[in-house]
């Protein structure tokens, strides 16, 4: 017999190298489409989030915010100052011009949006253009002691005043 003619002879119980690799190959392809398929399906399900966006959010104590603070709630998607007369407002996080995420940088006592490096004071009062507008503000109702903010109802404003400011009954 010649080498080119010989095939590959296997006994029983053994498998020839050709059918286990196709063997490993159909395996690593059910794999994947199995995976695929339950990413898909993770995908089109219905989001139950975390995120206390959009309700009324319970931010804690008034006094577990000492005046002159600036105290994120990640979830929420707000800030919430406290100025140093001891009233309280909830800035939304998002920047007004392109929607970026803002930034509160305590060492220089303001927000920043990085896109467009904007600038805002303590309470959302624009400092520096392309913006437009300062940062929009939610709801706060404080009662029994507590802070309650309400991220369903954004307000645009066109600048700071006193009057936004909730104080303690």
């Amino acid at each position: 017999m010649m080498e080119s003619e010989q095939t590959e002879q296997t006994t029983p119980g053994q498998i020839s190298r050709r059918n286990f690799l196709k063997m490993g190959m159909g395996a690593l392809g059910a794999a994947a489409l199995l995976e695929l398929g339950g990413a898909g399906l993770l995908y089109l399900q219905p989001r139950e989030t975390a995120d206390a966006f959009g309700k009324v959010i319970q931010a804690g104590p008034v006094d577990s915010f000492p005046t002159g603070s600036v105290t994120e709630f990640r979830n929420g998607r707000f800030f919430l100052v406290r100025g140093q007369s001891g009233g309280f407002l909830a800035v939304y996080r998002r920047c007004p011009h392109l929607g970026c995420n803002v930034n509160w940088l305590p060492e220089e006592n303001h927000f920043h949006c990085p896109c467009h490096a904007a600038r805002f004071d303590e309470f959302g009062d624009l400092e520096s253009p392309p913006v437009p507008r300062p940062l929009d503000t939610f709801p706060v109702v404080i009662q029994d002691g507590q802070v309650t903010v309400d991220t369903s109802r954004r307000q645009q404003r066109e600048q700071f005043a006193p009057e936004q400011l909730a104080y303690a009954a």
